[in-house]
């Protein structure tokens, strides 16, 4: 593919600006601009989601903000999806309705993403087209051919952005896998010639940069799961990570080498499992063993193959660890084998299904004591060394990673005589060209929480309440007042989340707080009592001073103003 047909006009510019993956590891949403600045044209390179944390009570899925680019809504020509990982797809059932753009994807990822569609109710509205691995896009300024990479997913793609004003290699995600077991080795000469050609900027992944060394191949990981799980007697589960279709091939392959027969546990599983088979993945595998049958099996005879390895409370691992599964029971003489690396923020939901699995007598085997049983899908500091050497890009912008990485991995690139790096901030808006590159502008980006399946911003009033009451409890007041405004019977008050002890019990905190919101409402005026505004703010002013004496915190006061 040569360099792109269209010329540039004097009022062109090139700018790149991340709304998602910049400052953080997932929910990338990476836009590209080209023309000059009142009458952009824009594509959208990945669209997805990141997932809520003991931080946000309640919310499991966050997308980012849309609002800048839905405002040039029409202006947009594509959204490009590099793999279909959720930090990269997730969030375009979501979002499309917004943004009403085309969608390209590859096989399996537009296999994946027509399901998330159907389920969202708009498979028939989004148009997705499928393009070839290593095939050609053309919209508009942007002449776009995708580069075969290597990843923790099949069929993961670079994409190689020629405009008039210079070439962009937009990595995703990435590792150098000479031997990846499922689809092509990366692409070298194809990355070697667009260096050839001239690489303007490479945008790229950050994830490893504190690594040493190679992230190491999948072929090593089949060696290890190979040994380790044909030495096992018993019941054996493995956790992995569904999208890691390599990795569930060779445990399915070490379980059929060893006797056993695979039972798929959890829906990510068999959503996978569909994917894989619908682009000529796992072929010659015995067929899978539905869990309500696989209880009939020996122990030495089965293997569980789950969802669940970052300690997710309703996935297939969590519920086999709580005794809840319908099917699916572990003891003492099974294993599970996680073969899977703790995500950054699951460390404490892991440690706790790990010690449930310990409890019910499971023996645990992980990447700590077993390193061969997984290994990075994203590139250390040799790898990225050499895809710098191979691209020779005139502009580093680091990606996909929190400040940190990205500060780190703009130094490495400086080490490497890249001549500018640039390491932007969700809602940088980054000149790449013409001349000297740089920030030039800030737009807004931020977060939506889905919260009970309603789309609401970041800092919304429940989610912040939510919080509060999660750290300082709830007092629940009822106060029943006379058509003269005075009180017809004692206050009730009642606490969630609040101590007591033998010194100081509940009950009796609580009767005192009843005393005190009384008297706060006989000190207020005649007047001021026909208001129920007025009662509920002198009830709860007191009671959260009171509270903050008591307990040192300043619960959330409901009071219920009932008038007889």
């Amino acid at each position: 593919m040569t360099a792109s047909r269209t010329l540039a006009s004097p009022d062109d510019e090139l700018v790149f600006l991340p709304l998602g993956g910049s400052n953080e590891i997932g929910m990338n949403f990476n836009l590209y601009g080209y023309g000059p600045p009142h009458a952009r044209k824009w594509i959208v390179v990945d669209l997805g989601v990141t997932f809520g944390d003991q931080t946000t009570p309640g919310v499991e899925i966050i997308l980012p903000d849309p609002s800048f680019i839905e405002e040039h809504a029409k202006d947009i020509l594509g959204i490009v999806l590099t793999h279909a990982h959720e930090d990269h797809i997730g969030a375009v059932a979501w979002l499309w309705p917004r943004l009403k753009a085309p969608c390209y994807a590859t096989p399996f990822t537009a296999f994946l993403l027509r399901e998330k569609l159907r389920d969202a109710g708009i498979l028939d509205d989004v148009p997705l087209t499928e393009i070839p691995l290593s095939g050609t896009l053309n919209l508009g300024p942007f002449e776009m051919e995708l580069i075969t990479l290597t990843h923790s997913i099949p069929e993961p793609n670079g994409v190689a952005i020629r405009t008039p004003l210079g070439t962009i290699l937009h990595t995703g995600d990435w590792k150098i896998d000479p031997d990846p077991l499922l689809g092509a080795p990366t692409d070298i000469d194809a990355i070697r010639r667009l260096g050839d050609e001239g690489v303007l900027a490479m945008v790229c992944d950050s994830t490893n940069v504190f690594v040493d060394g190679h992230a190491g191949s999948e072929a090593k990981v089949r060696i290890a799961m190979n040994a380790l799980i044909g030495s096992l007697k018993g019941k054996v589960a493995v956790a992995c990570f569904a999208s890691n279709v390599a990795r569930m091939d060779t445990t399915i392959r070490a379980a059929e080498a060893s006797g056993r027969r695979v039972c798929l546990v959890g829906r990510s599983m068999h959503r996978m499992t569909a994917a894989a088979k619908s682009v000529g993945m796992f072929q010659g595998l015995k067929p899978f063993i539905p869990d309500a049958e696989a209880r009939a099996f020996p122990d030495d005879q089965i293997l569980y193959l789950c969802t669940g390895s970052q300690g997710e409370a309703r996935a297939a691992l969590s519920r086999i660890a709580e005794g809840t599964h319908p099917h699916v029971k572990l003891g003492l003489g099974d294993h599970c084998i996680f073969s899977s690396r703790v995500i950054p923020g699951n460390d404490i939901p892991i440690r706790n299904l790990q010690n449930k699995l310990s409890d019910r007598g499971v023996r645990l085997y992980t990447e700590r004591d077993h390193p061969g049983i997984h290994v990075s899908g994203h590139p250390c500091r040799d790898e990225l060394k050499e895809m710098y050497a191979w691209a020779r890009p005139q502009i580093a912008v680091p990606t996909h990673g929190e400040r940190r990485h990205l500060i780190e991995h703009s130094a490495l690139a400086r080490d490497l005589q890249v001549p500018e790096q640039i390491a932007p901030r969700n809602g940088d808006m980054v000149l790449l060209a013409p001349g000297k590159p740089g920030i030039i502008d800030e737009v807004k980006a931020g977060r939506l929480f889905l919260d009970g399946g309603v789309m609401t911003p970041e800092n919304s009033d429940p989610l912040r309440e939510r919080r509060h009451a999660a750290s300082n409890g709830v007092l629940i007041v009822a106060v029943a007042l006379d058509d003269k405004g005075r009180l017809a019977g004692q206050i009730e008050v009642r606490g969630i989340g609040l101590p007591g002890d033998e010194d100081y019990p509940l009950d009796e905190a609580l009767e005192d707080l009843s005393k005190d919101a009384a008297g706060a409402i006989k000190r207020l005026d005649p007047g001021m009592r026909d208001t129920d505004d007025a009662i509920q703010q002198a009830v709860g002013r007191v009671l959260k001073k009171s509270a903050q004496r008591i307990w040192d915190r300043r619960p959330v006061v409901e009071t219920v103003v009932v008038r007889v």
